[in-house]
């Protein structure tokens, strides 16, 4: 089909080391370029997808924001969270459809994930030959990032899909210069931001690779079009969006672990561009680049930059690897096996210690399921619940037997109830009446380590805790405390 086909503008035929008959790779079929790397994503991502009933902050969010009513998920969106709207509604209809298990939360991750990788071998095809599309479409899935994210209930997966195959687009309407060719660039890319709106960097990198291939006025016109069809239809959500902005006020700026991280990933992706053969890096090297370097110095005025918003980079570095080791493959003799040792080693690492690491409870920044245990062993019915801070209202939004039967103290109105994504909380005042008068209190509560909370409802829960309570039992679980407190005497 005309999407598979060598582009003669942005992607020609690539060269090879020595003439003579191709190497097998080259003379795959384009069904077997895309669906090994295909088969291979979606064999990992089944690979421990329930991760052991483990559940973190984000997927809990998730999780409620799909179990609720069509109308309640509409009305809620109205004052939180739109930015997430349009996949808050794709989970909604898997779990009408399909149930509400882990499985099927993560379900559309995984199948992205999928499309990613076999977008990524559709791109390495039509830029390098089918042996750099499959070295890039096998690596992808392998990577950890791919690996983390097609396991998890949040919408990076999707964007990933979405920006490759806008990118998949992007070379065929360059080449064919048609206007439905734009439309449907346009189209998936649009999609593609309305599901998250940072996926809008990929419109850098897909406008820096035009440049850099020198593509005509033109082409450059016509992608100038769709760009504005995308910034027209974005916009409303954008907008709206901006109201809501409080959400990520906790975004730090970049520590100088995301400047050596990104610094690592400059000098590994240059330096694969430098080997890699065909067009790969004019495509590559900004769709791994442009959209990090933007968010970077946007995050100098307004701190925004936090690796999973641009995930979708790692196809950019799946494409320069691949199109790097398929270079090395081609050189034969001592480059040839060192490569294929290096390549087999490095598959081995991220499939087998790094998978199963990714795979554990622990790989993510807290786990409801062992916060729930802890309440379990710690509690008793008629026990009063606080939380502190009261976003840890996180951890109970899953629900469960080890919260009936507790009193949430502080709790004024429910998620639900409020259409919020935590629940409201009382006055100061009101919650330590509550608080005295209860013999036996359940605080779950952030890690000792992490920074107190100086909101004045805080600051009450902790001085009443200090002055009328006393630490009986606890546990440090993953993520965070669950400590059980009663009155002197009483423990």
């Amino acid at each position: 089909m005309a999407i598979a086909q060598h582009s003669r503008l942005i992607a020609p035929q690539p060269t090879t080391a020595r003439p003579g008959a191709p190497d097998a790779p080259e003379r795959l079929p384009l069904a077997a370029v895309v669906l090994i790397p295909l088969a291979l994503a979606l064999t990992l991502g089944l690979w421990g997808l329930g991760r052991q009933g483990a559940m973190w902050r984000d997927e809990a969010v998730t999780y409620d924001m799909a179990q609720r009513s069509l109308p309640e998920l509409l009305r809620t969106l109205e004052h939180y969270d739109a930015v997430h709207g349009l996949y808050y509604l794709v989970v909604h209809g898997v779990f009408a459809v399909f149930g509400d298990g882990l499985i099927q939360l993560r379900l559309p991750s995984l199948l992205a994930v999928a499309a990613a990788a076999a977008g990524v071998a559709v791109l390495g095809r039509r830029l390098a030959g089918p042996g750099a599309g499959l070295a890039a479409g096998v690596i992808f899935p392998l990577l950890p990032d791919a690996q983390r994210y097609a396991q998890e209930g949040r919408s990076y997966a999707l964007v990933c899909a979405g920006v490759v195959w806008a990118t998949v687009l992007l070379l065929h309407a360059a080449e064919a210069r048609r206007a439905g060719a734009w439309a449907g660039y346009g189209a998936v890319l649009l999609g593609t931001c309305l599901v998250h709106e940072f996926a809008v960097l990929a419109l850098v990198a897909h406008g820096v690779a035009l440049c850099a291939r020198r593509a005509p006025a033109g082409v450059l016109r016509a992608w100038g079009a769709a760009v504005g069809c995308v910034a027209v239809g974005l916009a409303p959500l954008a907008a709206y969006s901006t109201g809501q902005a409080e959400l990520v006020a906790w975004i730090g700026g970049p520590s100088w672990r995301i400047w050596v991280g990104f610094a690592v990933v400059v000098t590994l992706g240059v330096g694969c561009a430098a080997v890699a053969r065909g067009q790969v890096a004019a495509v590559a090297l900004p769709l791994l680049l442009a959209p990090k370097v933007t968010l970077l110095l946007m995050s100098l005025a307004r701190p925004l930059y936090v690796e999973r918003y641009v995930f979708h980079t790692s196809a950019g570095l799946a494409l320069l690897l691949g199109g790097a080791a398929h270079a090395l493959w081609q050189r034969r003799g001592l480059v040839r096996m060192v490569a294929a040792v290096v390549a087999a080693v490095s598959a081995i690492v991220l499939a087998v210690p790094v998978g199963q690491q990714i795979r554990a409870p622990e790989s993510r920044k807290d786990d409801l399921a062992a916060v729930a245990a802890a309440v379990r062993a710690n509690a008793a019915p008629g026990d009063g619940l606080l939380f502190t801070p009261a976003r840890r209202r996180v951890w109970k939004l899953p629900g469960g037997s080890p919260y009936d039967g507790l009193n949430d103290l502080a709790q004024d109105r429910s998620p639900r109830a409020s259409r919020t994504l935590y629940g409201t909380e009382l006055p100061p005042s009101a919650i330590r009446t509550r608080m005295l008068g209860e013999r036996r209190i359940i605080v779950l509560h952030d890690r000792a380590r992490e920074p107190l909370d100086q909101e004045a409802a805080e600051r009450v829960k902790r001085a009443t805790l200090r002055a009328h309570f006393e630490r009986c039992a606890g546990s440090e679980v993953h993520g965070g405390r669950v400590t059980l407190y009663a009155r002197p005497g009483a423990c």
